[in-house]
């Protein structure tokens, strides 16, 4: 049996949150994901990415699940709740639903990011299946 033919994810993304890091924008996407699989999807893989006003693709640096652990010690913007971060070896198990959360900073101003097109979140499994979930912005 093909692993990878019967491995899927299906989610959404449910909330973004941003905020100024210097002359950069650090992004926080609340998503919810269903593994419709009957075995574990296994992360290996985490990439947000944004499309600009300009229709070009952006490429955030990803935090890993220490850096989001630091970083929301001092932020109130996530609160005192948060979803789990998602990350590396990071396993979802079969026909579940899970809430689960990605940061990544953006080398550009937050009222920049605002005026994106979409986010996209792209999660990549040990053996090479990828799924992407998109959002588009309220108006768009």
């Amino acid at each position: 049996m093909n692993r990878g033919s019967h491995l899927q994810l299906n989610g959404s993304i449910l909330k973004v949150r941003s905020l100024a890091d210097g002359d950069g924008t650090i992004v926080f996407a609340d998503f919810r994901v269903t593994n419709t699989a009957m075995i574990p999807f296994v992360v290996n893989g985490v990439e947000m990415t944004m499309e600009t006003p300009e229709g070009e693709v952006a490429k955030a640096v990803v935090f890993s699940k220490s850096d989001v652990e630091q970083a929301t010690k001092y932020l109130k913007l996530l609160g005192p709740k948060y979803n789990d971060v998602l990350s590396i070896k990071d396993q979802l198990p079969p026909i579940n639903t899970n809430d689960r959360m990605v940061a990544g900073r953006f080398p550009f101003p937050p009222k920049y990011f605002q005026q994106r097109k979409t986010l996209r979140l792209r999660i990549q499994e040990m053996d090479g299946i990828v799924a992407e979930i998109t959002e588009i912005p309220a108006g768009k």
